[in-house]
């Protein structure tokens, strides 16, 4: 084998994997736009113009967002 013939199937080889991991990496993002200040999922639109205030929120983690609850214990008076 001549070295332009390994020097194209390494090429070639680098590509195809390069291509690959972009495009599965790119496949399973699951995202969505959000307001920052409330965490309310928005419509995409507001994210990919870019405006202020408004973020991508990637399921990256696999855990989902849940609202923190407030405290409804009461203290009883002993009488």
């Amino acid at each position: 084998m001549s070295s332009r013939t390994r020097l194209r199937t390494l090429t070639c080889t680098t590509v195809i994997a390069l291509a690959a991991g972009l495009g599965s990496v790119a496949c399973s993002n699951d995202r969505w736009c959000e307001f920052d200040a409330t965490d309310t999922k928005v419509d995409n639109s507001y994210c990919e113009k870019g405006t202020p205030g408004y973020e991508w929120e990637p399921d990256s983690d696999g855990k989902t967002k849940s609202k923190k609850s407030k405290s409804t214990t009461s203290k009883r008076n002993k009488n």
